[in-house]
Order: C-alpha cells, then sequence, then structure tokens
C-alpha cells in the first residue's frame, strides 16, 4: 500500500479505485475532505438553511460511501459527484414539496428548430444575479438542476448526457425549456 503523503498524490479517480477495493474509511476521509466544501455549498443552494446544508452534505457522503463501486469512470469523478449531489438535492426537494414532475415528452418538431446559440441567450446572460437567484427558486429542481450543471459547473453536453444517462437532444431540450421557463419566470417577477 501506497504511503500517506502519496495517498494523498493519488487522482480522484486512483482514490475511488482504492476506496472499492478495500473499503477503507481512511482512504473517504481524504475524498471527504477534498469535495466537502463543494458539496455543501450545492446543498445549501438547495436547502437555504446551514444546518439542513449541513445535514444534506452528510446524506450526501453517506450515500456516496455506498454508490461508489457504481462511478465507472465514463466522466471525471468530479462531475459524476456533481450530478450525483444535485440528484440528491433535488429528490430531497421534491420530496420535502410533495411535487412530482411528470417526465417532459420531447417534441421531435423542437428538437428540428434547436441550435447552440438559441435566440434567448443574450436574454438569459443580461439577468441581474441577484434577481437570477429569487428567479432560479421559482422553477422545478429538475431545471435549476440542469441549468446550474451547464452555466455554473460549466459541464459540456456530453458531460451532462453522461452523468444524467440521457441523449444530446434530450439535453439540448431540457436545457432550453429550462431557459426559456428562467426568462419568462424572471421576466413576470421583476419587469
Amino acid at each position: 500500500m501506497n504511503t500517506l503523503s502519496n495517498i494523498n498524490d493519488l487522482s480522484d479517480e486512483e482514490l475511488v479505485e482504492a476506496i472499492v477495493k478495500t473499503n477503507n474509511t481512511l482512504l473517504f476521509e481524504i475524498l471527504y475532505d477534498r469535495y466537502a466544501n463543494l458539496v455543501y455549498n450545492k446543498c445549501y443552494g438547495f436547502a437555504k438553511d446551514a444546518d439542513e446544508a449541513k445535514d444534506l452534505t452528510q446524506d450526501v457522503f453517506l450515500k456516496l460511501f455506498v454508490k461508489l463501486a457504481s462511478f465507472k469512470g465514463k466522466s471525471k469523478f468530479s462531475t459524476w459527484l456533481y450530478a450525483f449531489t444535485y440528484n440528491h438535492c433535488v429528490n430531497y426537494v421534491t420530496r420535502n414539496t410533495a411535487k412530482r414532475f411528470e417526465k417532459q415528452s420531447v417534441d421531435y418538431k423542437d428538437i428540428e428548430n434547436l441550435s447552440e446559440d438559441d435566440d434567448n441567450d443574450e436574454e438569459f446572460l443580461d439577468m441581474r444575479v441577484d434577481r437570477l437567484k429569487e428567479a432560479l427558486e421559482l422553477i422545478s429542481p429538475e431545471e435549476k438542476m440542469i441549468l446550474l450543471l451547464k452555466y455554473q459547473d460549466f459541464l459540456t453536453i456530453k458531460e451532462i448526457e453522461s452523468v444524467l444517462d440521457i441523449g444530446e437532444s434530450a439535453v439540448k431540450m431540457r436545457i432550453k425549456r429550462a431557459k426559456d421557463k428562467l426568462v419568462n419566470v424572471y421576466n413576470e417577477k421583476f419587469n
């Protein structure tokens, strides 16, 4: 086994592989130390309460330890962890608000008209940050999640495909719908 100084030099992916092989909680603590603040900040964005965010963060890492073997290395570990955290938070919000969102069906006519440079990008990117945060709370957790993955965490369409396990057209459609919804909510609330 590596010495402790060498263990700290392992990449996330190497560390995950070692944890899965050995179930070593000390190795998991290294992973926890690397990502606890990031996960907490993501959870806080959904919980809006420090204690609740801490609880959510602990839940994410407990669930993560059990599910770590399901990481297949199709994306960077950090990308997979973002999606894992978002999914946990979305489930938490959905459970606590007793809302169940139907999966949106994809209209192929909409896909034909879809391009990387949507018409509303300029309007979308010109929104004031403080008001944008407020508007983000008024859309569904799923819509919020995909927008944060794309515009806060800067994931590519391919990375979002990988972490959400959906196709390219579905990713583009969900991003477009979420942006349109956010722009509408923003305009209704602040214009």
